[in-house]
């Protein structure tokens, strides 16, 4: 397959150089600033002591559409405050068979991309903790990667297992979902819950839970964010409730989320997407969550004066 990756930062750069890496035909849509720089310095992917460098990665930008011709799926892999430039970028590149997969945080994006891309669009999440550096080398910044994908519909179709097997590169895991969007939504319910958490105490975990009222602060917010899910019919499983309480209260831990990074570097972030719609839910159903509106109503002082 010819497969399209909108954006070269810290995640689709790194998904799209494990799919180099095992050979697959990979094209990256970027801003010419940034396809310029891959065409001097390559894709540079940083794990451990380790930098691999793929020289001249397969760039195209906008402008190119009518000489490229349309893909067989595109990978979305921007912010979600991106999306709406994202989709007039890669509408010329959709064709009638193409797969639209968004690897994009929450569950927001989806009503806008299948308003404009129908039953093109797949459900898709994805697990890396990377980020772009200065230099521009991306860096993962802790073991375990993973993609999943799925029909919205849920089951599995030709399209999405033909799909699934292309995607399989070095460096993680690609996982094929007979319910894709109950795996999204556990990822919200942990992105969430740990971007509230960082980012209402402005510290990473170990900082927070070594504070009196800390850990318990921390275990709250997590029900409040769980209580929507279920409350949206998509309650967090066992496993994965006990997965995100130990993971934001481990004594010493130095995890944080993109979140709370993305605030501290003073960059735009995606409030809206991750929280900004939870407490709009919450609101809806009548769900008192008073951690999470604060942690919210946080992030939007920030964004007002940025």
């Amino acid at each position: 397959m010819r497969v399209l990756i909108v954006g070269a930062g810290a995640v689709g750069g790194y998904f799209g150089a494990g799919l180099i890496e095992a050979g697959r035909d990979v094209t990256f849509l970027v801003r010419e600033r940034r396809a310029d720089a891959l065409r001097r310095e390559g894709l540079r992917v940083a794990v451990g002591d380790t930098v691999t460098v793929h020289e001249h990665p397969q760039t195209v930008t906008a402008a190119d559409a009518a000489s490229v011709g349309p893909f067989d799926a595109v990978v979305l892999s921007v912010k979600a405050f991106a999306l709406d430039a994202a989709i007039d970028d890669i509408t010329p590149f959709v064709g009638p068979d193409t797969m639209v997969l968004p690897l994009l945080n929450g569950m927001r994006h989806l009503d806008r991309l299948q308003d404009a891309f129908g039953e093109r669009v797949l459900g898709g999440l994805c697990v890396v903790a990377a980020q772009l550096e200065e230099g521009g080398v991306i860096r993962r910044l802790a073991p375990g990667a993973s993609l999943t994908l799925g029909e919205l519909s849920g089951g599995e179709s030709e399209r999405t297992t033909a799909l699934a097997a292309e995607l399989v590169g070095q460096g993680f895991d690609t996982r094929l979902a007979s319910d894709v969007r109950a795996m999204m939504w556990q990822k919200w319910v942990f992105l969430a819950s740990g971007g509230a958490v960082t980012s209402l105490h402005d510290g990473a975990v170990g900082e927070i839970v070594a504070t009196p009222t800390g850990a318990l602060s921390a275990l709250r917010l997590i029900d409040e964010v769980a209580a929507i899910a279920a409350a949206e019919g998509y309650p967090p499983t066992a496993r994965a409730l006990e997965t995100v309480q130990s993971a934001l209260t481990e004594p010493g831990s130095s995890f944080t989320t993109s979140l709370f990074r993305d605030l501290r570097q003073g960059l735009p972030v995606e409030n809206e997407h991750i929280l900004g719609d939870l407490v709009e839910r919450a609101v809806r159903r009548g769900i008192d969550t008073p951690l999470l509106a604060a942690a919210y109503a946080r992030i939007r002082v920030y964004e007002n004066r940025r």
